[in-house]
């Protein structure tokens, strides 16, 4: 069986190039995926899998792939479909043609791939039993994410997976190699407005003001300590603020308003929501403490993703067993968060990363630039081991 799927993978692969260029040059942003949905509802129809549209917002869509008829676990795989605000700086001929948007995190290559191993799963589909639940996720860059919204009308349900299993691209890793990591594995993010009021006047006259850009100093500093201070050594945490502005400032002038925002990230629930009461009381009671009033928001964005332990290491053995021991890594924990997480917080979930550089080649740009690209093949090995490792977690 392993090798009628490497088979089919490595037939497939010329359509894949087809379809994954197309998708990368006609990227669409966050739940305005419209273009790219009838693109894979077409493929689906022509695959003769039947699916369900129009979800999360408009753009998702859940297809069903049945094997044999009888007794059997359902599985669910995940891509997800958005792309981002950045213009496209590669000189290829399927460059975006959609001014100003590029998929530059690599959602093209998930989206090809599921479709890959939907093609392979539905030609061997009298091969395996069970049912394949495919997710075709918009909206995985912005809050409140795509998986939230699939996972409350009803997407994991009717019916429900046991498991999940989904993939990223990493530029560090030649195509043909993939990387694991078990437990908690991507950070929770959320994101921190911060609204200064102090009192505005001229520069030479101080004592008149309440200078909400010496508070911010302040508080900016003081805030570190919710990292250096509070949050346990042994538990991985960033609070970092990349924006500061005032309204009406000048070199003379003290403005009365000062803007902050922020992110916070961590690797435990329960620290989580703990460390946002203390910015929360701290950013209060410093400001006021200097004269000012301070509005916290915290936009509550996606939970830590936990890998499952049993189902991560089953998905490495498979992978060790159809790409080879060598082309199988450890991945380190990461700050970086993605909205996997919330399928990894309500049933078992296997989130594993997926080689795109060219073997022997430079490092690939990394995702979220202007010139970041794949080495194709890495499409072979995507759609390969994704339908190789739903049919042997379906045995």
């Amino acid at each position: 069986m392993q090798q009628r799927i490497k088979s089919l993978a490595q037939s497939w692969l010329k359509e894949g190039i087809t379809i994954r260029r197309h998708l990368h040059q006609h990227p669409e942003l966050s739940f305005q995926e419209t273009e790219t949905a009838r693109f894979i509802a077409n493929k689906l129809m022509e695959y003769g899998i039947p699916f369900q549209s129009g979800l999360a917002g408009g753009t998702g869509i859940v297809a069903l792939i049945e094997g044999r008829p009888a007794p059997g676990k359902v599985l669910a795989l995940r891509a997800d479909m958005d792309a981002l605000p950045i213009k496209e700086a590669n000189a290829v001929d399927y460059c975006s043609v959609n001014d100003g948007v590029m998929h530059a995190c690599g959602h093209d290559v998930h989206t090809t791939c599921l479709l890959g191993a939907a093609y392979i799963l539905q030609t061997l589909r009298n091969e395996w039993e069970g049912q394949v639940k495919l997710l075709f996720q918009p909206g995985e860059e912005l809050l409140p994410g795509g998986a939230s919204l699939l996972i409350k009308e009803g997407a994991l349900e009717n019916p429900a997976p046991v498991s999940i299993f989904g993939q990223h691209v990493e530029p560090p890793l030649e195509a043909g190699m993939v990387g694991f990591h078990a437990g908690r594995y991507m950070a929770s993010a959320d994101e921190i407005y911060l609204t200064i009021h102090g009192k505005g006047g001229h520069g030479a006259m101080p004592h008149q003001c309440v200078d909400p850009i010496l508070i911010a100093a302040h508080l900016l500093t003081g805030l570190q300590q919710v990292i250096s201070r509070n949050t346990n050594p042994f538990l991985p945490a960033v609070l970092t603020f990349g924006h500061i502005a005032s309204e009406g400032g000048a070199t003379n002038i003290i403005p009365d308003v000062v803007k902050i925002k922020g992110t916070f990230r961590t690797m435990d629930e329960s620290w989580r929501f703990e460390a946002h009461e203390r910015i929360r009381k701290m950013a209060r009671q410093l400001v006021e403490g200097m004269g000012g009033h301070c509005d916290c928001r915290i936009e509550v964005g996606y939970p830590v993703l936990v890998n499952n332990d049993a189902l991560t290491l089953r998905a490495r053995q498979h992978a060790e067993a159809y790409l080879g021991a060598d082309k199988v890594v450890d991945m380190p924990q990461r700050m970086t968060s993605e909205d996997f997480a919330f399928y990894s917080q309500v049933m078992p979930a296997c989130f594993y990363r997926l080689g795109v550089r060219k073997p022997g080649g430079e490092a690939i740009f990394p995702v979220h630039t202007n010139t970041f690209d794949v080495d194709e093949r890495c499409l072979e090995t995507g759609a390969g081991l994704m339908a190789w490792m739903a049919m042997e977690e379906l045995i």
